[in-house]
């Protein structure tokens, strides 16, 4: 007899899939309910689609090579097609059917096609041997899209939101950039800011790089360093996936996990995964960090540690900056999405609690002395991740909703959608059971009023039939069902990670 699972509402496991054939020529879903029709435009979805690659099985959910989908929304209809990234880890994967390039996780096998000049020639040139696949976001920058990841080559890849091809790569670590987060800032002028690290005569920093947005000029060529910040721990910068932006401030999370530099020696030696970089300091505080737009000052601030991977969202009132993300309370997170820890988490007690987050609402008086510590509360006490707010309308402003996915998987609800009123804490959420949605993409109606009306886009997976994606249509406001569309795919359907909606009046290149 099978041992008694310990989640049974709860179905990891589809992070694991893998797509065996792309859907080039887009595929038409069958309709339930109606789409509104001022909703045409295209969603664009980046994300894990290959567990396994030949014979060898990658070692972390993070690591699976870049499956692009696209759901063309038009006239109350919906196409879908996926298609691979091209990118240089993936040709030389497929053309080796081994892993043969180190991902997070994933150590690599000797790649039988590289000689053993080219092999001692990679010792001078470690970028060679990083991983381009780009498996993470997609953004826009300018009129054309780019997938994004995180490793320290800098890497972005264009792409074409029709065919999917990939068009281009971009590696702008010579710039102003050796790594950099996954999830950069939009303004409305069509400026992007983002944060990473890079070495400043000679000295290690935390630095915010700004793409300024031309209609004539290259982005990433005019791009320039606009702040920096030293890390408080000189080899050891803080690892973070994601930062805020208010009206006056950058707003740089320093929680206490790191890369360290010094294991990056023997990484670029060995081929190991770039996990082997990360340091934990459970004892530390958690350092928040304002970097003034305009003047560059740098102001700390701490809380009791904590550990994250999104921000909600970020403003100043009163006197004070508010940071809102989703929090967990150490880093086993990254534990928990190791390939086997997925496949035994329904043996593995404390599972539950390596995935356990909270949205929490971090408050920073603006007055107050270096490092004075910042009030801390719970928003709600509900699971989150794959946060999503009305960006264009609350980036970095007062705010009263977020989106996002209940992860407590103990919980009967667990893979639900949820809306979190900031305010009062009340969650409203949709919820089918055996179905795993993606992060709620929201879309405001052309003649919206309040900050919740439109509708929330998500790619839904269903536990049992594996060759079946949905897009899922919310009323943002109710959390109520307005349609979805089903498509049967060839081979497995895969989990995404993030995404972009572009409506048709602003449609990338």
């Amino acid at each position: 007899m099978a041992a008694e699972e310990l989640y049974p509402h709860a179905d990891m496991t589809v992070y694991l899939r893998t797509c065996e054939e792309e859907i080039l020529e887009p595929i038409k879903g069958e309709l339930t309910g109606t789409i509104p029709a001022w909703l045409n435009g295209t969603l664009l979805r980046n994300g894990s689609g290959a567990n396994q690659i030949g014979p060898d099985r990658f070692g972390h959910v993070f690591d699976g090579a870049a499956l692009l989908h696209r759901f063309l929304i038009r006239d109350g209809q919906v196409t879908y097609n996926c298609r691979f990234l091209n990118s240089q880890t993936y040709r030389r994967n497929k053309s080796a059917q081994r892993i043969v390039i180190s991902e997070f996780g994933t150590k690599a096998v000797p790649d039988p096609c590289h000689t053993i000049f080219d092999r001692f020639s990679s010792y001078f040139n470690p970028f060679t041997r990083i991983s381009d696949n780009a498996a993470i976001s997609v953004y826009p920058f300018g009129d054309q899209m780019y997938a994004l990841t995180e490793t320290p080559s800098a890497c972005i890849h264009r792409i074409d939101t029709e065919t999917l091809e990939t068009l281009e790569h971009k590696d702008i670590s010579p710039s102003v950039l050796v790594h950099h987060t996954a999830h950069p800032h939009i303004m409305p002028n069509g400026d992007i800011y983002n944060v990473g690290f890079y070495f400043l005569k000679g000295m290690l920093k935390h630095i915010v790089v700004k793409f300024p947005y031309s209609k004539d000029e290259d982005m990433f060529s005019s791009a320039h360093i606009v702040g920096t910040m030293k890390p408080r721990w000189i080899l050891n910068p803080a690892y973070m996936h994601s930062f805020g932006i208010t009206e006056n401030y950058f707003v740089i999370i320093e929680q206490p996990m790191s890369l360290s530099l010094l294991n990056s020696v023997m990484m670029y030696l060995n081929n190991d995964p770039y996990s082997t970089l990360i340091n934990t300091f459970p004892d530390e505080d958690t350092h928040i960090v304002l970097v003034h737009r305009g003047t560059g000052v740098e102001k700390r601030y701490r809380t009791d540690p904590l550990f994250y991977m999104h921000v909600i969202n970020c403003y100043e009132a009163d006197g004070k900056v508010v940071v809102d993300l989703c929090s967990y309370k150490d880093a086993k997170l990254i534990n928990a999405m190791f390939t086997e820890a997925v496949e035994t988490m329904q043996h593995n007690s404390e599972y539950a609690d390596w995935v356990r987050s909270r949205p929490v609402r971090l408050e920073v008086e603006l007055a107050a002395p270096e490092l004075n510590s910042a009030v801390y509360r719970t928003i709600a006490d509900v699971g989150c991740e794959l946060p999503r707010i009305n960006y264009e309308r609350c980036n970095g402003k007062p705010y009263k909703y977020f989106y996002a996915v209940a992860t407590d998987v103990d919980d009967e609800y667990t893979g639900s959608l949820i809306k979190v009123n900031v305010d009062t804490g009340e969650v409203t959420r949709w919820f089918e059971k055996k179905s795993y949605p993606s992060e709620p993409i929201f879309v405001a109606s052309p003649d919206a009023k309040e900050e919740d009306d439109g509708v929330i886009l998500s790619a839904v997976l269903k536990g049992k039939d594996k060759n079946c994606i949905q897009l899922l249509v919310l009323d943002a406001g109710s959390m109520e069902e307005l349609a979805r569309v089903d498509f049967t795919t060839p081979s497995q359907a895969t989990r995404c990670f993030h995404g972009w909606f572009l409506p048709d009046n602003i449609r990338a290149s």
